[in-house]
């Protein structure tokens, strides 16, 4: 059973407390029973879609949660801003930080990292005869990483949205996006060509913090791995 709000949990290395950071949306709605059963209650305004706050306190003083973009939160780990946080597997591929250490896969958000194209031309032609393929993507480095392994040089179009348009426009050849059901990309004539990698929400930890802050991390990581068990 969950701690009270505001009951004591962990013993303090240092006078502020340890910042866990949180990725808004679906993660988060999914990192809500997993924080229960380790014992951790933010306060409640934290899963509020409306609320103008991004830091909340929890029912133990020695550790905050900050709510930012799923895209941000390895990088708030990278840089110190905060000490652990969740975040998806495509994330940690996506910018590969040496500083950040992923010591449990919480196995939620679970989904796939895709190549897709426009079903009608699908499997017309072979990709392993491709110079060069023009790609639209918001993991840029991730699909350059996966033609390069082939030999293929991508040119990655960015986009933080509406990828799926890019093929029918003219954009890219191609995209490579997160893909859950895939219900958004036959809504707009793709199909999955290929998966890159699947996806699940992992627990992060800075790792200088890990070495000057041992016992309240470690006792975190703990509880989360008793959280899955």
């Amino acid at each position: 059973m969950s701690a009270p709000y505001n009951a004591a949990v962990l013993e303090p290395e240092a006078t502020t407390p340890l910042i866990m950071a949180l990725p808004k949306g679906r993660i988060l709605k999914e990192c809500g029973p997993l924080l229960a059963r380790a014992g951790i209650v933010p306060a409640p305004d934290y899963a509020d879609e409306d609320t103008r706050h991004m830091r909340f306190p929890t029912n133990d003083p020695n550790l905050d949660v900050i709510r930012v973009r799923p895209f941000d939160v390895a990088t708030f780990v990278a840089f110190g801003a905060a000490q652990l946080g969740i975040c998806g597997s495509d994330v940690l591929m996506e910018f590969d930080y040496p500083e950040v250490y992923a010591p449990l896969d919480l196995g939620i958000a679970k989904c796939r990292v895709c190549v897709a194209e426009p079903a009608a031309t699908a499997g017309s032609d072979d990709p392993s005869r491709w110079s060069r393929v023009r790609v639209a993507s918001k993991y840029p480095n991730i699909a350059r990483r996966h033609y390069a392994s082939r030999g293929v040089h991508a040119d990655v179009v960015e986009l933080n949205g509406a990828m799926e348009l890019a093929p029918g426009l003219g954009l890219s050849r191609l995209i490579v996006d997160l893909v859950d059901t895939g219900s958004t990309l036959r809504a707009n004539g793709l199909v999955v060509t290929e998966t890159i990698a699947n996806v699940s929400s992992r627990l992060i930890v800075n790792r200088t913090a890990l070495k000057t802050q041992p016992e309240a991390i470690g006792a975190l990581i703990a509880r989360f791995r008793a959280a899955l068990g």
